[in-house]
């Protein structure tokens, strides 16, 4: 065989166990968080719990503000990120017993949800939205 068709092997071969590695890093990292914890409900349970029990707190104008918050995550991440997001603010307002949902509510939410490498398009997204973020300083730091 010529040279240049072993090599090439070599690459595809490099190529797809680098794409097998990353695709089993995440599957494993959402087996992880599928697992149930201490009292018996995983991560993604709760999340989904807390989704379910402040539904009817989401407006559409809350909706919106959500969807807009979330437009510099990728799009293929986007709809895990909403849930995520949505996960920890309906986890805020139930301990904070809240009626409604207001702006305050869902940028605490935002920003503890959102990991610590992702702040800075955080801060650029809310000084987008003219949104103060002098309020918030201490669960940006």
């Amino acid at each position: 065989m010529p040279g240049w068709f072993m090599g090439f092997i070599l690459l595809w071969s490099v190529f797809l166990i680098t794409i097998i590695f990353i695709g089993g890093f995440f599957m494993f990292r959402k087996f992880l968080k599928r697992l149930p914890k201490e009292d018996g409900k995983s991560i993604l349970d709760w999340q989904d719990y807390y989704i379910e029990k402040t539904l009817h707190l989401w407006t559409e104008d809350k909706k919106v503000l959500l969807n807009e918050l979330v437009e510099p995550v990728p799009e293929l991440f986007r709809d895990i990120a909403k849930q995520k997001i949505a996960g920890k603010i309906g986890e805020l307002a139930l301990k904070e017993k809240a009626r409604t949902l207001d702006e305050d509510l869902i940028i605490r939410g935002y920003i503890i949800a959102t990991p610590k490498r992702d702040h800075k398009f955080l801060i650029k997204k809310l000084n987008e939205k003219q949104i103060d973020i002098k309020p918030y300083q201490e669960l940006l730091s």
